[in-house]
């Protein structure tokens, strides 16, 4: 069973199938009629790289739906926390042991070992894009 994630988007750039679509990310409490009384309450504008592969025509400006599946949120989750948790946990776990114990020395050991994960996962950003490509769908489905 395959869920899907949608977003109500604005087009802000059309180049062939390829779009720019602007989302307002917003928490969970900005809906909440008592958000101006309180700082938890967040909102961020994004622009997300869409894919027309259905040929939806749009046109700047305009109200569109984006669709992505769940399986690309636990693969983003699993690269952006999971592994680099694992990472860090194994360098210092191993750093211990070959420092004798000495914990200053192993965490920043463990740490620097996050700067080639990340590095790695840079380099590798236009593979990863192609794996991360939401979907245009009519917004009158």
């Amino acid at each position: 069973m395959v869920t899907n994630i949608k977003h109500l988007g604005i087009v802000e750039n059309i180049n062939g199938s390829r779009l720019k679509v602007k989302i307002v990310q917003s928490s969970a409490c900005s809906a909440c009629s008592v958000k101006g009384h309180c700082s938890a309450s967040e909102t961020k504008e994004k622009i997300i790289d869409v894919y027309n592969k259905n040929n939806v025509p749009c046109q700047v400006g305009e109200r569109v739906m984006i669709v992505g599946t769940t399986s690309m949120g636990m693969k983003a989750v699993l690269l952006a926390f999971v592994l680099p948790f694992i990472v860090l946990l194994l360098a210092l776990i191993i750093s211990l042991k070959l420092t004798g114990g000495d914990e200053a020395v192993s965490a920043l050991v463990a740490l620097g070992t996050l700067i080639p994960y990340y590095l790695i996962i840079y380099i590798c950003r236009n593979r990863l894009s192609r794996s991360f490509m939401f979907i245009l769908e009519s917004i009158y489905n």
